[in-house]
This record gives C-alpha cells, sequence and structure tokens, in this order.
C-alpha cells in the first residue's frame, strides 16, 4: 500500500491543484497533510483528491476561522498533533513541527513512521529502526522547490516527487 504524504502547502492554490493531480495519478488511496494549510480556499481545494484525507493542524492553521468547518463538510480528518494511527501494521505518527517528536518516541514505542512537515526541509532517513520523513516544502516559499511524498508501507520507504 502506498500513500501520499504532503505539507506545508500554505495558500499556494495552483501548487495545490498540480498536487492533488499528482496524487490522483498515482492513486493513492489515502494522503496524510502534516500541517500548515493556512486557510480554507487551500483546504477546500483537496475536495478533488480521489481519495481520503486525513492530517494535522499547523502552527499557521491554529487560529484559522473555518478550517475545522471544511474539514468536516468534506469528510477530512483533522487534528492537533500529534496523530497517531495505525495502517497494514505499522504504527505511524504525524507531527508538524518536529520539537516534541523525541519526547513523544520516549514514551510510545513500536511506531515504525515519523511523518512531519514545519521545516520545508527534506529528511529521509532511518533512526533506531524508525522511518523520519518530511518531504519538505508544497508551496515555494523558503527553496523554491516543491516536492509531495509517496510512502511505501509494504516496504518502509518514501520517496518525493518533484513539481
Amino acid at each position: 500500500m502506498k500513500i501520499g504524504v504532503v505539507s506545508d502547502t500554505h495558500n499556494n492554490l495552483k501548487n495545490i491543484e498540480i498536487i492533488i493531480n499528482l496524487f490522483n495519478d498515482q492513486k493513492v488511496p489515502l494522503v496524510i497533510h502534516t500541517g500548515d494549510i493556512t486557510n480554507t480556499n487551500s483546504l477546500q481545494l483537496f475536495s478533488k483528491l480521489n481519495s481520503e484525507l486525513i492530517g494535522v493542524y499547523g502552527n499557521n492553521d491554529r487560529n484559522e476561522p473555518g478550517l475545522k468547518e471544511v474539514a468536516l463538510e468534506n469528510n477530512f480528518q483533522f487534528q492537533e498533533p500529534p496523530r497517531r494511527l495505525s495502517l497494514l501494521d505499522r504504527e505511524i505518527v504525524v507531527f508538524h513541527e518536529p520539537d516534541n517528536i523525541n519526547h513523544f518516541l520516549s514514551e510510545n514505542k513500536m511506531i515504525n513512521v515519523v511523518l512531519y512537515g514545519h521545516t520545508h526541509r527534506y529528511e529521509n532517513s532511518t533512526k533506531n529502526g524508525i522511518l523520519y520523513f518530511n518531504p519538505g516544502e508544497s508551496a515555494g516559499m523558503q527553496k523554491g522547490s516543491n516536492a509531495i511524498g509517496i510512502l511505501d508501507l509494504v516496504n518502509l520507504e518514501a520517496r518525493r516527487i518533484f513539481f
């Protein structure tokens, strides 16, 4: 099973359209957003996904009016981080900001994958048997290179698709 991962879309509507098309082309059954959607128009666009959308709110989402309502209207499942889920016997935890990851892992064992955003920097590494993946930015705000991620839960591998 392969799932999509995206982070820090902010309010770049043009890029969100591209992101949706990429995930639809990949035929992923699930997309996980690691936060910083930033406005309701951005979140509403994700209704064009042919897959389920779940995620966490980022630091730029916390006081944004209407995000929770748009999520509910579209059956998107968003919550404050961390979000823990089990897929194919893999334990995944989703953060926005990486600051609390180590503390969480010290109290929660048996995690296979850590997904996060916020830094706009790519990470694809394995430490102590845990895959850490941040696809990097997708709104082109800092580095100017945009990417989404594809996470293979069977092989515990992640890759990026640039656009």
